[in-house]
C-alpha cells in the first residue's frame, strides 16, 4: 500500500524486553508454560530460547514507543519511554484515539503486520487498554491489514524475503539507525545499563529511518536533518 503523502501516516518502531530478565527469575507457572512453548524444540534447552523472550507478547513488555508524522512539512519524531507499561500504553492509545482516528489515517512500520502492530494489540488486551481505531484488527488476515509495512513493500511480491531496516536503509543510502546498539540489545541496556534515554535515542533513530524508506517508496523527497524536529519521550 502506497499513500499519495505522508501527512496522514503515523510512523512507528516498539522496542521490547522480557518481563523478567533471566530465565531464572521466572515464577514455576510462567517458566512451566515457557518450557511447553520449547518441548519439541531439541536445537536449544528452554533456558537457552529464553535470550529471544523479548520478542513474544506473552512473556515480553513494550518499554519504548518511537512516534513520527510529518507536519507543515516537518518531521515530529518522539518516544514514550518508561518502566509503566501500561501508562505507555495509554498515551499511545490516547494519541491515536484524538489525532489518528479516521479512515485516512494509516500506521507504518517495519514488519509491523508481524511484530509491532500485533505486539501492541496482545499488550494493549493483557492490560485491559481499549483498542484504538486502527488497532482493531481482530479476524483480518495479514494482507488485509490496511496499514503500511515496508518490509513487506520491499518484497514486491516475494514471499521469502526477509530484509532488516538496517539492511534497507544501507542499500538505500540512508543513514544507519543502528550506529549504537541493536534490537538484541535492548534488554540489557534495559536491566543491566538502566538507561531507557539510550533505547529511546535509538527508537527514535529507526523512526526516522523508517519514514525516509517509506518516502523513498512513495516517490518523495528525502526528509533532511534539519528538517526533523525531536522531542524527547514525549
Amino acid at each position: 500500500m502506497i499513500a499519495t503523502e505522508t501527512a496522514n501516516i503515523l510512523f512507528l518502531d516498539i522496542e521490547t524486553v522480557p518481563l523478567v530478565y533471566q530465565y531464572g527469575e521466572l515464577d514455576e507457572a510462567t517458566r512451566d508454560l515457557w518450557n511447553r512453548k520449547w518441548q519439541y524444540q531439541r536445537d536449544n534447552t528452554p533456558e537457552q530460547h529464553y535470550a529471544k523472550a523479548g520478542i513474544f507478547a506473552e512473556f515480553a513488555k513494550v518499554v519504548c514507543i518511537g512516534l513520527g508524522y510529518m507536519h507543515n512539512n516537518r518531521f515530529r519524531v518522539t518516544t514514550y519511554t518508561g518502566s509503566d507499561e501500561k501508562a505507555l500504553l495509554l498515551r499511545f492509545a490516547q494519541l491515536l484515539n484524538e489525532k489518528f482516528n479516521t479512515d485516512r489515517h494509516l500506521l507504518c512500520a517495519h514488519n509491523g503486520k508481524e511484530f509491532d502492530f500485533p505486539f501492541l494489540c496482545r499488550r494493549m488486551l493483557i492490560n485491559a487498554v481499549p483498542l484504538p481505531r486502527l488497532l482493531r484488527m481482530q479476524g483480518l488476515k495479514p494482507w488485509q491489514v490496511p496499514h503500511i509495512d515496508t518490509m513487506e513493500l520491499w518484497k514486491f511480491g516475494d514471499v521469502k524475503n526477509f530484509t532488516s531496516l538496517n539492511l534497507l536503509a544501507h542499500v538505500l543510502g540512508f543513514p544507519s539507525p543502528k550506529d549504537d546498539i541493536e534490537g538484541s540489545q535492548v534488554a540489557k541496556v534495559w536491566y543491566e545499563e538502566r538507561d531507557p534515554e539510550r533505547i529511546a535515542r535509538y527508537c527514535r533513530k529507526d523512526v526516522i529511518t523508517l519514514a525516509r524508506v517509506y518516502r523513498r517508496f512513495a516517490g518523495e523527497a528525502n526528509i533532511e536533518d534539519a528538517a526533523i524536529d525531536e522531542v524527547l519521550n514525549g
